[in-house]
C-alpha cells in the first residue's frame, strides 16, 4: 500500500442535449484520465444525453433547475475529490491536454488552471463569440485584474478549496464569469493555458445566443463591479451626475453673475438635485466600500479553511508519469 495516494480526480460535464458529443467525451476522459471518477449532469435533456453518458461510463446525475451555473452549483456542492475537471459535453475541448493541466495545478500548488482557446477553424469559434470574449473579458481585467485572456473558456481545473468556497449565484452562462472574478477577487494562485479547440461534431447544437448571453453576462459584470467594487462603481454614477450638474449650472452661473437674476429656476434645482445626488452616491460608495471588504474577508476566511493543494514530490512524479500526455 502507497504511503502517498495519488489525488482523487472528478471530472464535472454539464450538458443538456448533447446525445451526439457525450459519449466521445466521456470515453475521451476516461482514456487520458483513467483514475478518474466521471460524472456528467443532465440539465432537462430532451435527447438520449444520459443513457448516451451512462453507456460510455459516466456517473449520470440529473440538476432539474434550468441553466449551467444551476448544474455547476450542484455539482459542486455534492462531489468530493482533491482535484475538479470541469468541462462542456459538446465534445469542443482537447481531453489529452487534461493531465498537463492537472499536473500544473499540482506541481505549482494553484487553485484554477484555466484552459484557453486556440483555433484556427472560424465555424468552431465564430467571429461573433471571439469579440464579445474579447470584450467581456477586457471588461472583467479593467475592473478586477488581468490574469486571463479567455474568460469564457468551459474547459478548466479546480482545487478542492476553489470548489468548496466557490458561493455560486448564477443561474446560466454567467457562470463562467462568476468563476474567473471569484479567483480574482481572493488573488487566488490561477494561471492560463492555450489549449486547442475545434468544431461540435455534427448533430450537436450551441447553445449560447450570442446577443442574448451576451447581455446577460455583461449585465453579469456590471452587478459584480457593484458588489466588489462599490466606490469604483459609485464614483463613476457620481462624476456623471456632476459633469451633468456642471454642465446645466454653467449658463445660469453667468447669466446671475451678469443680471443677478435666476431666469431658470427649474433648471437650477435640477442642477442642485443632481449635485446632491452626486455626493449621495459618492457616500454610499464609501459605505458599501466598507462592507464590501468585510465580505471580502469573510470568504478569504472560507477559503483558507480549506487546505491548499500540496502534493509530495513521489505523488507528483506519479501523476506526471500516469496521465502525461501532450498538450497538442
Amino acid at each position: 500500500m502507497s504511503l502517498h495516494p495519488l489525488p482523487s480526480i472528478a471530472v464535472l460535464i454539464p450538458c443538456y442535449n448533447e446525445d451526439a458529443a457525450i459519449g466521445r467525451v466521456v470515453r475521451d476522459f476516461r482514456a487520458v484520465l483513467p483514475d478518474a471518477v466521471i460524472y456528467v449532469y443532465d440539465n432537462n435533456s430532451r435527447d438520449k444525453t444520459a443513457a448516451v453518458a451512462a453507456e460510455a461510463g459516466a456517473i449520470v446525475r440529473h440538476e432539474s433547475l434550468q441553466g449551467k451555473g444551476n448544474v455547476v452549483r450542484r455539482m459542486f456542492a455534492d462531489i468530493e475529490a482533491d482535484v475538479y475537471v470541469m468541462v462542456d459535453g459538446d465534445d469542443t475541448y482537447h481531453a489529452a491536454s487534461a493531465p498537463a493541466l492537472i499536473q500544473k495545478l499540482l506541481a505549482d500548488q494553484l487553485d484554477m488552471v484555466n484552459a484557453a482557446r486556440v483555433t484556427q477553424v472560424e465555424a468552431a469559434y465564430r467571429p461573433g463569440h471571439r469579440f464579445g470574449n474579447l470584450m467581456l473579458t477586457g471588461l472583467v481585467s479593467f475592473f478586477f485584474g488581468k490574469r486571463t485572456a479567455d474568460m469564457l473558456s468551459g474547459f478548466r481545473v479546480f482545487s478542492r478549496r476553489f470548489v468548496k468556497s466557490f458561493p455560486t449565484l448564477t443561474a446560466g452562462f454567467e457562470i463562467e464569469t462568476e468563476l474567473t472574478v471569484h479567483a480574482l477577487e481572493l488573488r487566488m494562485p490561477i494561471t492560463e493555458v492555450a489549449t486547442p479547440y475545434k468544431d461540435r461534431p455534427p448533430g450537436s447544437v450551441s447553445k449560447l445566443s450570442t446577443f442574448k448571453d451576451g447581455f446577460r453576462i455583461l449585465f453579469m459584470i456590471g452587478r459584480l463591479v457593484k458588489e466588489e467594487r462599490p466606490l469604483e462603481f459609485f464614483s463613476i454614477a457620481a462624476a456623471a451626475l456632476t459633469l451633468i450638474a456642471v454642465i446645466l449650472a454653467v449658463p445660469i452661473v453667468v447669466t446671475f453673475l451678469e443680471t443677478g437674476l435666476v431666469p431658470r429656476l427649474p433648471t437650477a434645482v435640477l442642477s442642485t438635485g443632481l449635485m446632491i445626488l452626486a455626493f449621495l452616491a459618492f457616500a454610499c460608495g464609501l459605505i458599501l466600500e466598507t462592507v464590501t471588504r468585510g465580505r471580502r474577508e469573510m470568504k478569504r476566511i472560507a477559503y483558507l479553511s480549506h487546505p491548499a493543494p500540496r502534493v509530495p514530490a513521489p505523488v507528483l512524479s506519479a501523476v506526471q508519469s500516469a496521465h502525461e500526455a501532450p498538450l497538442h
